[in-house]
């Protein structure tokens, strides 16, 4: 795969108000299994960068986010699937950071959140401001 269309995308799950770290720690597992199915470079438990405030610790496994690399093609249907996924968990939100562009996928009415969707994937084509590769 051409690593020049790939983006390094970032997933942050937040769970519901009675959640608890397992089962977001669950949840987090099984998006990344599904994730996986779509034939993606790689999708990976995330890892903090900076140890959190009276800790010593950096490189710790951030609860709920996951580090995912995809090329530009298959990022429609990524977003697709993170979308179907949180509509069918005990998941308040799904972030999808690609730099310093994110959406927040939530329960939204199937026509609004297919116009967020479209609008952040247009932002991240082949010919994006941001784009590179040309």
């Amino acid at each position: 795969m051409d690593h020049t269309s790939m983006h390094e995308v970032r997933v942050e799950l937040e769970g519901l108000a009675d959640s608890d770290q397992e089962e977001l720690e669950a949840l987090t597992l099984e998006l990344r299994e599904r994730l996986l199915e779509l034939e993606i470079e790689r999708a990976e438990l995330a890892r903090q960068t900076v140890a959190p405030d009276g800790t010593k610790v950096a490189g710790a496994l951030t609860v709920g986010a996951l580090i995912v690399s995809v090329g530009i093609p298959l990022l429609p249907k990524l977003l697709d699937v993170i979308k179907v996924w949180v509509e069918n968990r005990p998941v308040r939100t799904a972030t999808v950071t690609i730099g310093e562009d994110s959406i927040e996928m939530e329960a939204l009415s199937p026509s609004d959140q297919r116009r967020l969707i479209d609008a952040f994937i247009a932002s991240h084509g082949p010919s994006s401001p941001g784009d590179t590769s040309a």
